[in-house]
C-alpha cells in the first residue's frame, strides 16, 4: 500500500511540475510577446512621428508667416523660432535633419514662410536668404592651430584678451555646458586631467563672420563648435566602423595635420602611422614632442625626445592623450581612408619633400642623403 502511495505521489508531483513548467513557459512567452509588441509599436510610432515631423505643418495652408532671423543666430535658435511660429513641427527633428544633410549655413534676414512648405524648401530659403548687414568681423583660423594660437588670433581681432579666452575655454563648468550642447562630439575623454586644454582640436579651422559689435568668447566658441559638429556629424558612422572614438579620430587627424600639407600627403602619412600602430611601434612624430614641450622650435633635439609627457609619441605608445591642434577635413578623411602601403618610416627633407621607407635601414639612408 505504501509503495503504491509513493508511486501515486511521484506521479502527482511529476504532473504538478509539468503543469508548473507549462505555466512558466506561458508566462515567459507572454512577457516576450508583450515586450516584442511594445518594441514594434515604439519603432512604428517613432517612424511615423519622425515622418510626420519631416512633413509640412499644414499642406493646404496658404497663410504667410513673417519671421526675422537675427544676425548671429545659431541653427538651434533658428529651429526654435520656426517651431514657435508654426513653420515646422519639431525643432529637434529639424536640427537633426539639417545636420545630417550638412545644411547649417543659414543666412540672417527677413523671411516669409507658409505652413505648407517642406523642410527642403525652408532650408533652401534659409540658405539663399539676403543678409541684413555686412559682417562686422571676419576672422580666419588656419588649420593646425592650437587653442593658445587661436586665442592670440581672436585677441587681435575682437574685444577680449587672450587671457579671457583661455580662462573661458578652460573653465570646467563651461566645458560641461558645451558637452551638454554637443553630446555627439564632446565626450568625457576631453576631461582627462592630462589634457592641457579640453577643447584642443575641437575648434574647427575656418573663416568666421560675426555681426555683433562686441561678440563674447561664448559666441565665438559656439560658432566654432557648430562648425566642428557639422563636419564631424558626417563621419560619425565611419569613425565608429573604423573602431575609433570621436576623440581618437580627432586626435589622429590633428597629428596627421601637423605632418602633412596636401591631401595626398595626408593619406600616405596616415597609412604609415596606421602601419606603425598595427605593428605595435611608437608613432615617433616630432610635432607631438613640440606640443609636449609647449613651445615652437625649428629643430627637435635628441634630449627633447625624452620628455615624459602623454603627448610625446617617442615616450608613449599609441596616440597622444588628446589632439595637438585643430585639423582640416581632409586630415580626418585621411585617417578614415588612409593610403595602403608597406611604409613604416618617412622624413621631410630641407626642401620640403617627403621620403618614405619600408625599413629602418632605408630610412637611415634617406636621412644621410636628404637631411645630413
Amino acid at each position: 500500500m505504501s509503495k503504491q502511495k509513493n508511486t501515486n505521489d511521484f506521479k502527482d508531483n511529476l504532473i504538478a511540475r509539468s503543469e508548473e513548467a507549462k505555466t512558466v513557459r506561458k508566462i515567459a512567452a507572454f512577457i516576450i510577446l508583450a515586450l516584442l509588441t511594445i518594441f514594434i509599436i515604439t519603432v512604428v510610432f517613432g517612424y511615423f512621428y519622425i515622418k510626420s515631423a519631416l512633413g509640412p505643418v499644414d499642406p493646404d495652408s496658404k497663410k504667410e508667416i513673417e519671421i526675422t532671423i537675427p544676425i548671429g543666430s545659431s541653427s538651434s535658435e533658428i529651429a526654435a523660432m520656426l517651431e514657435e511660429k508654426g513653420v515646422i513641427k519639431n525643432a529637434l527633428v529639424f536640427r537633426f535633419y539639417t545636420k545630417f544633410n550638412n545644411e547649417t549655413n543659414f543666412q540672417a534676414g527677413e523671411y516669409t514662410f507658409t505652413p505648407s512648405m517642406s523642410l527642403n524648401e525652408i532650408i533652401e530659403s534659409l540658405n539663399n536668404g539676403k543678409l541684413m548687414a555686412e559682417a562686422l568681423y571676419k576672422v580666419t583660423i588656419p588649420e593646425g592651430k592650437t587653442i593658445d594660437e587661436i586665442a592670440e588670433i581672436y585677441a587681435k581681432e575682437l574685444n577680449f584678451t587672450k587671457k579671457e579666452f583661455l580662462k573661458k575655454v578652460n573653465d570646467q563648468d563651461y566645458i560641461k555646458e558645451l558637452m551638454d550642447r554637443y553630446p555627439s562630439i564632446l565626450s568625457k575623454e576631453i576631461l582627462n586631467k592630462e589634457i592641457r586644454t579640453p577643447l584642443e582640436g575641437y575648434l574647427f579651422a575656418s573663416t568666421y563672420e560675426f555681426y555683433e559689435e562686441d561678440p563674447s568668447v561664448d559666441v565665438v566658441v559656439n560658432e566654432m563648435m557648430e562648425k566642428t559638429e557639422a563636419i564631424l556629424t558626417k563621419y560619425l558612422d565611419e569613425i565608429k566602423n573604423q573602431g575609433y572614438t570621436v576623440h581618437e579620430a580627432v586626435t589622429f587627424a590633428s597629428v596627421v595635420e601637423k605632418e602633412a600639407s596636401s591631401e595626398d600627403q595626408r593619406k600616405k602619412i596616415a597609412g604609415v602611422f596606421l602601419n606603425r600602430l598595427e605593428k605595435g611601434m611608437k608613432l615617433q612624430t616630432d610635432p607631438t614632442v613640440l606640443y609636449a614641450l609647449g613651445k615652437h622650435k625649428d629643430r627637435v633635439l635628441y634630449k627633447d625626445l625624452e620628455v615624459k609627457s602623454p603627448f610625446n609619441t617617442y615616450y608613449i605608445e599609441g596616440l597622444p592623450v588628446g589632439p595637438i591642434g585643430n585639423f582640416a577635413e581632409s586630415s580626418l578623411q585621411a585617417v578614415l581612408k588612409p593610403e595602403k602601403s608597406n611604409y613604416l618610416y618617412f622624413l621631410h627633407s630641407k626642401k620640403g619633400k617627403i621620403y618614405y621607407a619600408e625599413t629602418l635601414k632605408q630610412h637611415n639612408k634617406n636621412k644621410q642623403k636628404y637631411i645630413k
